[in-house]
């Protein structure tokens, strides 16, 4: 019998919801339906002629400067790592994210709001079977100090590390397994956070338009700006997490793996994925080909062997 762990999910109802965009400041309509088996994620502009569809998919990325950005055609779709985050977390595989605008809604800078929102829709079981990408060897990509790691693991696990040279920030380093509840427990509600030097420059680019205290954790010189003070003590490192997971949901699959992440952000996130997908240092497994201490210990999550290092 295939267990509900390995069977793919939809949403059970459709749900809506609309914001701003951090980058845009567009305000902007979401809605998320229920997908049939196989569908993947993808998103919807029907804003535009003919409403064209994007996959969310490591393929269709067209940009990482400051956020994940897939397009097709000239015609994109950008900040999704919060909603894939969430749609990952929650076990969901299939769904179809229909978006007025160039940007998906940033609410508070956290995952929680869309988690909130695919609780209001429910998690349907499907018939058919998840496909699951498992690391099968250590590698490595690299880009000067900053690096990610994967290695074989049963169950999907990340340590993340980051250093700032800030007062508020500073070396802080959090390592985190995929489990039943630990998304919303641990990460979710993490924040985007930046620097206000650096949100004064990307306004002067067109960037960061929708940006306020009231949808990240900013900066000043010294001191953190934002008066209700941080969620977690190591709010940022946790963010960072909230980001790889977000990015780690393109690969299309359910991934088996440990990561060390030291310093990377959405461009090296993309290059992990870009070597993963292209190697066949990976293997699709079904469930019948699951470990069995995999099963055993993670058969009740709705949501989440040794060679040499390769770096790229």
């Amino acid at each position: 019998m295939i267990t509900s762990h390995f069977r793919q999910h939809t949403i059970g109802n459709e749900v809506w919801c609309s914001g701003i965009g951090l980058h845009s400041g567009l305000k902007v309509s979401l809605r998320l339906k229920p997908a049939e088996e196989g569908y993947g994620i993808r998103f919807r502009r029907v804003d535009v002629s003919d409403s064209p569809t994007i996959p969310a998919n490591h393929g269709f990325i067209v940009n990482t400067f400051q956020a994940t950005t897939i397009g097709f055609g000239g015609v994109v779709v950008s900040t999704i790592e919060h909603l894939t985050a969430a749609l990952y977390s929650s076990g969901v595989d299939n769904v179809l994210v229909e978006v007025d605008g160039p940007e998906v809604p940033i609410f508070d800078g956290s995952a929680a709001p869309f988690l909130k929102m695919i609780d209001r829709a429910g998690v349907r079981e499907q018939d058919s079977v998840r496909r699951f990408l498992a690391i099968e060897k250590p590698i490595v990509v690299q880009d000067g100090d900053s690096f990610i790691q994967a290695r074989p693991c049963e169950q999907l696990r990340v340590r993340y590390l980051i250093d700032f040279p800030h007062p508020k920030i500073g070396k802080q380093e959090f390592s985190w397994a995929l489990d039943n509840g630990s998304f919303g427990r641990d990460i979710a509600r993490a924040r985007t956070f930046g620097f206000l030097k650096d949100v004064r420059r990307l306004q002067t680019m067109g960037l960061a338009q929708g940006g306020s205290l009231s949808n990240a954790v900013v900066f000043g010189d010294q001191d953190l700006l934002n008066t209700g003070g941080f969620r977690y003590s190591d709010e940022c490192v946790r963010h960072k997490i909230l980001d790889f997971i977000g990015d780690l949901a393109l690969t299309g699959m359910r991934v088996l793996g440990e990561f060390e992440v030291r310093k990377a952000g959405h461009g090296l996130h993309s290059r992990l994925l870009t070597k993963l997908m292209s190697r066949p240092d990976y293997t699709v497994l079904r469930p019948a080909h699951v470990p069995n201490v995999f099963a055993a210990s993670a058969i009740s999550a709705i949501t989440g062997r040794l060679g040499r290092s390769e770096t790229l």
